[in-house]
């Protein structure tokens, strides 16, 4: 396979065990990377995702984190070869960092579990009213104005995601919700999804500076063996520092899916392959209007492992 070809970790959404956990039982690539998994956690975690009640609780989150890589094995297996640049946007990241080559799978595993456990420490104690909403069809320029505007009458209120031309996460306080969906509404725009805890904020650099003391500075971060290409801007990273410090810009910068496709597409890439649960990144116009798309999700691999030969 030629340099033309990326690999793509989704960045979180919904991802339940109804939704996705006869993957994880029946898929062998699945399997493995659970096993690996308990090994560096000390327990079973298919047990404790299964018993977990949130969309992006620890349990999680570390099964996203297993399924994304799971997807990305079973991907370089059928397609007899392995991309040469890779991306993660948000929470892809730690998947894009173990394909890179900068950290193992089980340093990966713990650190996505102690993060975890920091995030969750921090908001029970800061920014408790703070979510990040979805927005699609909504006009960038006219946007930005309202943000700006409810910043000046709070404290928080932020763009947290540049995900297409029309298609944006927002940070704020959740007092100020309701009036800020009206406002979207009123631009023809269509809040979508909101999320709890909030993500990828100026106001979390505090939290940033706590995941990288608390978590961060006790893991070997190395350069990458192939070019990953930052979520923030569309840099290419190519060094260990550049590497950590994007791993930990996800805190308190925004992610920008544009300008990581136009880093891709400044490679030469024509192709993205997309391994993981993801049901927004694959579609969004950006991406497949740029790239031939072909994706691996849970619910598409297991319909093709069960289905019925026909001789």
């Amino acid at each position: 396979m030629s340099p033309a070809t990326a690999l793509v970790f989704p960045g979180m959404g919904p991802s339940n065990f109804s939704e996705v956990g006869r993957f994880m039982v029946l898929d062998p690539y699945a399997r493995r990377r659970l096993a690996e998994a308990d090994n560096a956690l000390g327990y079973r975690l298919l047990d404790r995702f299964y018993a977990s009640d949130s969309d992006y609780s620890e349990y999680t989150q570390l099964a996203f984190l297993v399924n994304s890589m799971a997807l990305a094995d079973r991907a370089v297996e059928d397609l007899g070869t392995r991309p040469e640049v890779c991306v993660g946007p948000s929470f892809g990241q730690k998947a894009a960092a173990v394909y890179a080559e900068t950290m193992s799978f089980a340093d990966a595993i713990r650190i996505t579990a102690e993060t975890a456990r920091c995030e969750a420490e921090y908001f029970t104690a800061e920014h408790t009213d703070t979510v990040t909403q979805s927005v699609a069809r909504t006009p960038r320029e006219p946007l930005e104005e309202l943000v700006s505007r409810l910043r000046e009458q709070d404290d928080i209120c932020e763009i947290s995601g540049y995900l297409d031309s029309n298609f944006f996460l927002v940070t704020l306080r959740e007092s100020t919700l309701d009036e800020f969906a009206d406002a979207v509404r009123t631009l023809g725009g269509h809040p979508m999804y909101t999320m709890r805890p909030a993500v990828h904020a100026r106001a979390f650099a505090p939290l940033r500076a706590k995941a990288a003391h608390e978590v961060f500075d006790r893991y070997r971060v190395d350069a990458p063996a192939i070019p990953v290409v930052a979520d923030q801007d569309g840099r290419i990273v190519t060094t260990a520092d550049d590497m950590r410090t994007m791993l930990l810009d996800t805190f308190d910068r925004p992610v920008d899916w544009v300008a990581a496709v136009e880093g891709l597409h400044g490679l030469g890439v024509e192709h993205v392959v997309v391994t993981g649960p993801d049901n927004l990144f694959r579609r969004l116009p950006c991406t497949t209007s740029r790239f031939r798309v072909t994706a691996f999700d849970p619910k598409s691999t297991v319909r093709a492992m069960t289905a019925p030969v026909i001789r």
